[in-house]
């Protein structure tokens, strides 16, 4: 679990928290030289890109440029950040985390506006919503979307039939249509497999309730709007499975032991159906997915741009839009399981294919229409940071019995001393 992209980005929640801060790109912009070099940088991490399609752009581009990449471990929004600031050794090509990328739009001016390299031609390949999260106010896209985390419901078609419920894919989902639909049947399949549970903590469904909606935590007028009913409603219902007997209360590296044992359900991205076939190899052929209670949500998913010092934007910018075109984005997801942000994909052999952990589900027929009915929401700049003190307060619930009305407040009271620190008001 500490390796998956699962996990990066819960440490990337928790870095934001304690940090109270979102990125502040100062220092002088550099010169990356000449706008027609032939020599250009990549910068990615981990599991964020295809290596094949990549190690296949430096050979396709071969004639024109000398691509060279590499991928960066660590903190990569912190090591970008300090490299931008100083305005020196900065990538031409660089990947954004989607969970960092509200923190980068204050300082667009850091990033070449892709429209005016073409993508404004061929935005309509990429789901809308994405494209969005990585736009100005004045509409400059500073991000090529790479990938996106389509959420649904992961369940133990196993543990399910020996409660004798439905385990078809479509029957389920039409059972649990609602919040209250999922914990029903969840008690009712927990009462004939004792010693499980159907949600592993409360912070990963809070995630889900909040994604579910179309605000957040702070509004387009920069207003803290955490105190509304429609985050007073995601925590009430993120509560319910600990009221009810449901919580697994997994808040530390027992997942992986967890999933493969007592845990009935999984809430996740499409991306976290690899963590589960690698923490769970024993249970390939019994797992099924479905649509999510109360519809999808999105969780993850990352960007490619240029910074101001690209020493070639143009070529840069064919290069990105080929390792990123729906033909070498349904490889990505054969590769490394990242889910593409271009729909086109979604119908080619190398996503439509039965999956054999999934006991030969298409999972696909799940998470391509999840991915395009993914709600249109506003993420601030220091959307992460507030958000932190509610998973905190969760886990308090957890682990040291705190009254949920009591974690409440304290939840409130702290995201608004963060967000004043970030200047919302």
């Amino acid at each position: 679990m500490d390796l998956s992209r699962r996990g990066f980005l819960q440490a990337a929640a928790l870095t934001a928290a304690a940090s109270g801060l979102t990125v502040a790109c100062g220092g002088g912009s550099g010169s990356g030289g000449t706008k027609n070099g032939k020599n250009l940088t990549l910068w990615y991490w981990g599991g964020a890109l295809s290596d094949k399609v990549v190690a296949e752009a430096k050979t396709h581009f071969s004639g024109q440029i000398n691509l060279t990449s590499a991928s960066i471990g660590g903190d990569f929004k912190q090591k970008l950040t300090t490299t931008l600031a100083a305005g020196t050794s900065v990538p031409d090509i660089t990947g954004i985390k989607g969970e960092d990328m509200a923190s980068f739009l204050p300082n667009a001016s850091r990033f070449l506006d892709l429209n005016d390299l073409g993508f404004k031609k061929i935005s309509s390949q990429y789901l809308a919503w994405k494209t969005k999260l990585a736009q100005t106010k004045d509409g400059k896209q500073i991000g090529f979307p790479i990938d996106i985390g389509p959420t649904a419901l992961f369940y133990r078609e196993d543990l399910f039939a020996r409660a004798g419920v439905p385990t078809d894919p479509a029957k389920v989902a039409a059972l649990v249509t609602t919040w209250d639909d999922y914990f029903t049947l969840g008690t009712e399949v927990q009462k004939k497999n004792p010693g499980t549970y159907l949600v592993n903590n409360l912070g990963s469904m809070f995630d889900m309730t909040v994604g579910q909606g179309t605000q957040r935590f702070i509004d387009k007028n920069n207003h803290f709007i955490g105190d509304q009913d429609h985050i007073r409603a995601a925590w009430t219902t993120s509560v319910r499975p600990y009221t009810l007997g449901l919580d697994a209360k997994i808040n530390d590296n027992t997942w992986n032991a967890a999933v493969g044992k007592n845990l009935l359900t999984e809430l996740g991205a499409a991306w976290h159906a690899l963590d589960i076939e690698q923490a769970a190899p024993a249970t390939k052929g019994k797992w099924r997915v479905c649509a999510m209670p109360g519809g999808p949500a999105n969780q993850g998913g990352s960007y490619l741009a240029l910074p101001t010092q690209c020493r070639n934007p143009e070529e840069a910018f064919k290069i990105i839009s080929w390792i990123l075109s729906p033909a070498n984005d349904a490889r990505g997801f054969t590769d490394a399981a990242i889910f593409p942000a271009a729909p086109a994909a979604y119908a080619m052999p190398a996503m439509t294919g039965p999956d054999a952990f999934f006991g030969g589900q298409k999972i696909i027929e799940i998470f391509g229409p999840a991915a395009k009915s993914v709600p249109d929401s506003y993420e601030a700049p220091a959307d992460a940071a507030v958000m932190a003190p509610y998973k905190t307060e969760l886990t308090n619930i957890e682990t040291k019995g705190k009254k949920p009305d009591d974690a409440w407040n304290d939840a409130v009271s702290q995201a608004k001393q963060i967000a004043r620190r970030q200047g919302v008001s």
